[in-house]
């Protein structure tokens, strides 16, 4: 990881407490109740980037994710759910983030999920699986906790909850050797 990417990462993760706090209280502080539902999510296409890195979420198989922070026009776009975990768990997040999406991928297909969003602090998620994402492994985001156990039967992994995730699950130090693309 070069220096501004590195720099881009620490500045990246300033956004992770206030925004778990924001998402386990979505209609409070003069937020309209339901924030996430009138907020839609904005589907990626071949220039959409990873806030954190620059990668192009389109090259890259697995769920990818999206964050609509309170005063920012556009979503801020994860490659993968694990970077989208470890800027929400981070301890210096400062920006209220008022809907968090994650792709179904129940519906989406593993190599290259288009659409299917849904709201990340209702899905359900299988930790530890088999299955890559953009950085190696990721944490498959579900819809239906019927296609979460049968991911899981499949592929291996814990079925969780989003507020049973934890920081400790989704340390990104050394997500890059597993990267096996060339």
């Amino acid at each position: 990881m070069t220096c501004s990417c590195r720099r881009r990462h620490i500045l990246g993760g300033l956004a992770a407490v206030t925004a778990l706090g924001a998402l386990g209280g979505l209609t409070g502080c003069g937020e309209q109740g339901g924030s996430a539902q009138t907020l839609a999510p904005v589907e990626i296409d071949r220039s959409t980037s990873c806030e954190l890195d620059g990668m192009l979420l389109s090259d890259y198989p697995g769920p990818k994710a999206q964050v609509h922070y309170a005063g920012q026009a556009q979503p801020s776009f994860f490659c993968d759910t694990v970077e989208l975990f470890n800027t929400l768990l981070a301890g210096e997040q400062v920006r209220a983030a008022k809907a968090v999406f994650v792709q179904d991928m129940g519906k989406a297909k593993w190599e290259q999920p288009v659409g299917h969003w849904i709201d990340a602090k209702t899905a359900i998620y299988v930790l530890g699986s088999k299955r890559h994402g953009s950085m190696g492994p990721t944490i498959a985001s579900f819809a239906q906790e019927a296609d979460a156990v049968k991911f899981a039967a499949e592929y291996g992994g814990k079925v969780l909850r989003f507020g049973e995730i934890t920081a400790d699950m989704v340390d990104l130090s050394g997500a890059a050797l597993h990267d096996t693309r060339t």
